[in-house]
C-alpha cells in the first residue's frame, strides 16, 4: 500500500456501519447503512459509497451518494435505510437491496454502475405479486444479503429473531430464511425457507439474532450473522439453502471473550455488529463497525484479516488499530488517538468497568463531509487508551497532544496488565491543545501500546508520537 491504513478505514468524518466489502472488477466497494454523527437514531443519512483498488486499500475514494431516501416510492414511518447488499446480475447491471425501517419489507434499486446512482426497482414479492413481508403472518424482513451462484442461480437471505420476542410488527420473527429469485432479481421462486432456527444446534448463546451475510467460498457457503450479543458469527454448508452448521465467532467489536473481556469488562464500548467477508488478493478479510460519541447511532466501519483454515473454520480475530494495513503501523510517527481499539474505564470489584470513567471517540462540530478532527473526550482516573500493533525499533521518546483540566500522568504500557515503561507527566492542561513527553525506551519488537491515566479531573486526547 502507498500508505498506512488505519482502523477506521475510512475518513474520520464518515459513519458507514453495517460495511458489505464487494468486489467489482478491480476496486473494492463498501456499501453500508450512514449514520449520522450525534444522530438519534440509526441510518439517518442517505446511502453512500466508498472504493478503494484492490492494489492499494488505503486509496478510499467517495463515491458520493448513490441512493436518497426520498427516492423510496411510498412512505414508510420515518423512512430510514437499513443495511444494504449490492450485487451484479445477470444482465449486468447492479442491484441494491435494502429495507425502510418498519416495513418489514425488502426493496430493490438498481444502477449500470457499482457506485450508482441507483433507482428504483421495486419491492421483492413472489408470482402473484405480493410482496413478501407486507401481511401478518409473513416473515419479517430486513437486513438483506444476496448471492448469485456459479451456477446463476439467484438467493436472497435475510430474518430477524430478537431474544425475548417471536412476532415483530405482526410478522415472524424466528431466525434466517432464504429465498431463491428468479433472473429478475426480484421475484422469488418459492416461499421464504428458515436456514438458521432461533436456536440453532451448537451454537450455545450465538444463536441468530440479525445482520445476515453470505459468501461462497471454495465451494462452502459461509452465511455470517450477528449474535444477541457478543459480535459475528459464521455458518457453514455444502448447499445454499439447508444444512447450515455452527461454526463459531469471528469478531467482535468490543473483544467478546478474547483476553479476558465480556460484558463487565469490555475492550470498547458494547454495541451491535454487522458485516461481511470479502477476499483480496488471496487475503480474507471481516467488515464490521463500532460504536463512537457515547451512542449507538454514530458507528463506524472497522475491518480485520482473518484466516480460514483448511478445514474451513474461521478462528475469532482481535479488534486492532492496524486493521487493512497488513501488518503493523511504523512504530514512530504521529498518530491520531481516534484509531484506538480498546477504550476501558477504571476497574471495579469483579473486573467491572466504571461506566463514568469509559473515554469515548467524538469530533467538534456537526456530521459533515470533510475536515476529521475526532479525538478521545472524557480521559479520567483509571481511563485506558489502547492501540494494536506496532513495529518498534531504536525508539527514545513519546509524547501525546491533550487539552483539558487535569493532572496526574499518563502511564505507557505494552500490554493491559504489563509493567509501566514510560510515565508522561501532565501539568497545566489547558483548553488548547498541548503536548507532553517523556522518555521511552525498549527492545525493538512488535507490541501494543496502551495509555492509563492516573490523576485528577479529565482531559481530551488528540495525538500521540514516538520518536
Amino acid at each position: 500500500m502507498k500508505n498506512q491504513i488505519f482502523n477506521p478505514y475510512l475518513p474520520s468524518y464518515e459513519y458507514i456501519p453495517d460495511g458489505e466489502p464487494r468486489v467489482f472488477g478491480e476496486r473494492l466497494y463498501i456499501f453500508g447503512s450512514h449514520d449520522r454523527f450525534n444522530g438519534t437514531d440509526f441510518c439517518q443519512n442517505d446511502y453512500v459509497c466508498w472504493s478503494t483498488p484492490i492494489d492499494d486499500l488505503s486509496a478510499w475514494r467517495y463515491e458520493g451518494v448513490i441512493y436518497r431516501k426520498d427516492q423510496h416510492p411510498y412512505k414508510i414511518g420515518k423512512g430510514l435505510f437499513y443495511a444494504p447488499d449490492v450485487t451484479q446480475g445477470p444482465d449486468g447491471r447492479y442491484y441494491l437491496y435494502y429495507s425502510v425501517a418498519d416495513s418489514c419489507i425488502m426493496s430493490v434499486a438498481v444502477s449500470d454502475n457499482p457506485a450508482g446512482p441507483y433507482e428504483y426497482y421495486g419491492d421483492i414479492k413472489d408470482e402473484f405479486g405480493h410482496v413478501i413481508g407486507s401481511s401478518e403472518g409473513d416473515y419479517y424482513q430486513f437486513d438483506p444479503s444476496i448471492l448469485v451462484d456459479d451456477d446463476g442461480r439467484i438467493f436472497l437471505y435475510s430474518g430477524f429473531s430478537p431474544l425475548f420476542k417471536k412476532i415483530e410488527l405482526g410478522r415472524k420473527s424466528i431466525g434466517a430464511f432464504v429465498m431463491e429469485l428468479n433472473q429478475d432479481m426480484l421475484t422469488v421462486k418459492a416461499e421464504p425457507k428458515i436456514i438458521i432456527p432461533k436456536k440453532m444446534k451448537n451454537a450455545g448463546k450465538n444463536n441468530f439474532f440479525e445482520a445476515s451475510s453470505i459468501r461462497k467460498i471454495n465451494g462452502i457457503y459461509y452465511f455470517v450473522y450477528s449474535s444477541f450479543i457478543g459480535g459475528l458469527c459464521y455458518a457453514t454448508s455444502k448447499y445454499p439453502d439447508r444444512d447450515f452448521i455452527y461454526g463459531g465467532m469471528i469478531h467482535s467489536n468490543f473483544d467478546f471473550r478474547l483476553n479476558g473481556h465480556n460484558l463487565m469488562n469490555p475492550a470498547y464500548p458494547v454495541g451491535n455488529n454487522h458485516g461481511g467477508i470479502v477476499c483480496i488478493k488471496g487475503q480474507y478479510y471481516i467488515f464490521n463497525h463500532r460504536m463512537t460519541n457515547k451512542t449507538l447511532y454514530s458507528r463506524q466501519g472497522t475491518a480485520e484479516p482473518i484466516t480460514i483454515e483448511s478445514d474451513g473454520s474461521i478462528k475469532q480475530v482481535e479488534t486492532t488499530s492496524c486493521g487493512l494495513n497488513g501488518g503493523p503501523l511504523i512504530g514512530k510517527g504521529e498518530y491520531p488517538a481516534y484509531i484506538a481499539c480498546c477504550l476501558m474505564g477504571k476497574r471495579l470489584f469483579i473486573g467491572m468497568q466504571s461506566p463514568s470513567s469509559i473515554p469515548y471517540i467524538t469530533q467538534e462540530g456537526e456530521d459533515r463531509e470533510g475536515d476529521p478532527n475526532q479525538y478521545i473526550a472524557s480521559m479520567k482516573n483509571g481511563s485506558t487508551a489502547g492501540y494494536k500493533y506496532f513495529d518498534f525499533d531504536k525508539v527514545s521518546r513519546i509524547s501525546v497532544k491533550v487539552r483539558g483540566e487535569a493532572s496526574g500522568e499518563l502511564q505507557v504500557k505494552l500490554s493491559e496488565k504489563g509493567a509501566v515503561v514510560s510515565r508522561i507527566k501532565l501539568t497545566d492542561c489547558g483548553k488548547e491543545w498541548t503536548e507532553f513527553s517523556s522518555e521511552f525506551k525498549l527492545t525493538s519488537g512488535v507490541y501494543p501500546l496502551y495509555f492509563i491515566f492516573k490523576g485528577k479531573g479529565e482531559f481530551d486526547f488528540m495525538s500521540f508520537s514516538i520518536q
